[in-house]
């Protein structure tokens, strides 16, 4: 069976959700035929779209109502609600296929992971070819009809190449890492870019590896800045702030940064929702999982952060940046024994249900 749709609205020119050319989406043709095999449950129906635009065929995403598309509505635009998925939650999949499912979920943006391990785009490749990997992602993300919503830097672990290195050689190569990534983050048209914030040097006081944070951070606020790029840190276990009053403080005495907040880090320790969100405030980026006591992601039903009080807390703040869907899954405390498919589903499902 196959059902054609002809579309005859012709959206305005800023509409950067198509892959048919610069500007709006040209009349064309909407395919609809059903697709045997995909990521969903067996007994629901699966859509594939196609969008013939002025010949040019694009794939464009898998629709799913009562599937993976799910059956809540869109936010209304009294509280915009932009959501994303990162790519990093699917690590065992190929690129391509973790982007084609992002898209079928019916998720708006990416957020897309560069890690010195572990992640679909490595390191290494994207700091020797900038301009090819650039071009390479851009394509791949406006195929799909989706937007890169942050550009996650992570060169390895916490202590390497962090910005707060007592070493001033390893500060300097961190500083030229940065601004390789800071070059592909603008060259993707991507607005968010994330790091890690930097951990405490044992050898020193807490006091003098937060100060020397806070220094270089401030420096690549203002390097970001001058490519339209906002520029954030996720405050997070293990790190120079890992509570909220340490992470607040970084904020406040270091000149435009923002942060890229995930709550989990904090339920983890056994502190309430309260205690975190004061942080919303200062928050260009949003990170969203399941997570409990002990556990910095948990599955939905386990899952003890009130994010209908966040999503609240965001529209009172006039929060305009992303919340990405981040469930990982790696072998650290616990983060590969969830179902990540299905846990963003629910997640996603819940978030576009809350009435704001």
């Amino acid at each position: 069976m196959r059902v054609t749709v002809r579309t005859g609205a012709r959206p305005g020119a800023g509409d950067r959700r198509t892959g048919c050319g610069e500007g709006g989406r040209p009349d064309g043709e909407i395919h609809i035929v059903p697709v045997q095999r995909a990521f969903c449950h067996p007994h629901r129906r699966v859509l594939q779209v196609h969008q013939e635009c002025r010949g040019l065929s694009s794939w464009r995403a898998l629709l799913v109502r009562g599937g993976l598309g799910g059956n809540y509505p869109r936010q209304d635009l009294r509280m915009k609600l932009k959501l994303a998925c990162a790519d990093f939650t699917f690590p065992l999949l190929p690129h391509d296929h973790v982007l084609d499912l992002i898209a079928g979920l019916g998720i708006e943006g990416v957020d897309v992971g560069v890690f010195g391990e572990r992640s679909h785009l490595r390191l290494d490749r994207v700091a020797k070819d900038i301009r090819g990997s650039a071009r390479e992602l851009s394509a791949k993300i406006r195929d799909r009809g989706l937007e890169l919503s942050d550009i996650f830097l992570i060169p390895g672990d916490f202590r390497t190449l962090a910005p707060n290195d007592p070493a001033p050689g390893m500060r300097s190569k961190s500083r030229d890492l940065f601004q390789r990534i800071r070059g592909f983050t603008a060259r993707c048209n991507a607005p968010h870019m994330t790091g890690l914030p930097g951990v405490h040097w044992e050898e020193e006081s807490l006091e003098l590896s937060l100060e020397r944070a806070s220094d270089d951070l401030a420096w690549r606020v203002e390097q970001a800045k001058q490519v339209g790029v906002t520029f954030s840190v996720e405050p997070h276990i293990h790190s120079v702030v890992p509570t909220p009053p340490e992470a607040e403080r970084l904020v406040k005495m270091t000149p435009g940064l923002t942060l890229t907040l995930d709550y989990g880090h904090f339920t983890y320790l056994g502190i309430a929702d309260a205690a975190v969100e004061p942080l919303l405030r200062h928050s260009s980026h949003f990170q969203a999982r399941g997570a409990c006591k002990s556990r910095p992601q948990a599955s939905f039903k386990e899952n003890t952060i009130d994010f209908a009080r966040v999503l609240r807390a965001m529209k009172r703040l006039k929060y305009r940046g992303y919340v990405a869907l981040e469930y990982v899954w790696i072998e650290w405390e616990h983060c590969n024994e969830v179902d990540n498919l299905s846990e963003t589903i629910l997640l996603r499902d819940f978030l576009r249900s809350v009435k704001l």
